[in-house]
């Protein structure tokens, strides 16, 4: 994961030393898109979600020198579970909601050459609909709540290559600033919600893009990977006096988005 996004981020400085006639940005950026993902969940040498998932996302940007952003995605899709202990279930539905409000500035290196350091705040939410399904080795599962609120913090180059075509690419690490999972486990007899909380992780993520301007509009495809480990949470204890807690576990997604510009 840290080769991957070593790599983006020498692309960004790679393109950023690129000479070629750009247009320059537009002062409103709208964009609406596609995507398409595989999706891991792991909780080391405890259990996995695997699967494929689809989603929706748009944003709006404003460049004049500065940039702001505000950009939004849902997804959906299913995931199979997987645990030495608790068995196998298969057709598990999950979806998820990311808001991120972005701010930084426009740095043009050359006539053809732009590049965006930023920063800014981010909300993730996951929800995994495990209740109602009983493993292979007769295990109940329990609906799950994953909430996220992190900064990114990142840098975006865009080259023009001249003929509507231009490339780019962006690296960004996320600072975790704390985490909130709620396990309905009131699903299973005998057991109660549990609410437990994080402290200490981190994300990351990179993309490449390549863009095509059609008359008013600009076609993008862009492959990214987004990633997430968090540390273990807090302890909590339940109304029968169990101590539960959240394990180690990293998120995977990789994946493509089509977008339209306007």
């Amino acid at each position: 994961m840290k080769k991957w996004l070593t790599w983006t981020l020498c692309l960004v400085f790679f393109f950023a030393a690129g000479t070629a006639g750009a247009e320059p940005n537009q002062t409103h950026v709208w964009e609406l898109g596609a995507e398409i993902f595989h999706f891991t969940y792991q909780e080391p040498d405890t259990m996995k979600d695997t699967g494929l998932m689809y989603g929706i996302a748009g944003s709006y940007a404003y460049h004049k020198n500065v940039m702001l952003k505000v950009e939004g995605r849902g997804s959906w899709g299913k995931v199979d579970y997987s645990s030495d202990s608790s068995g196998e279930a298969s057709d598990i539905n999950d979806w998820s909601l990311e808001l991120r409000l972005l701010a930084g500035y426009d740095v043009p290196l050359s006539r053809s050459v732009t590049l965006t350091p930023f920063l800014g705040v981010g909300y993730r939410y996951l929800y995994d609909d495990f209740g109602g399904h009983v493993t292979n080795k007769n295990r109940y599962g329990y609906d799950r709540e994953s909430n996220y609120y992190y900064s990114p913090i990142g840098v975006a180059a865009a080259v023009d290559l001249g003929n509507g075509w231009s490339w780019g690419a962006t690296a960004e690490y996320d600072i975790f600033w704390w985490g909130r999972q709620k396990s309905h486990m009131n699903d299973v007899p005998g057991y109660y919600d549990i609410v437990n909380q994080q402290n200490s992780g981190y994300g990351a993520r990179g993309s490449l893009l390549i863009q095509k301007k059609m008359r008013e509009k600009v076609v993008t495809f862009e492959p990214f990977i987004r990633y997430w480990r968090i540390q273990d949470s807090e302890y909590t204890t339940d109304p029968a006096g169990r101590t539960w807690y959240e394990p180690l576990n990293r998120t995977t997604e990789v994946g493509i988005k089509a977008a339209i510009q306007f």
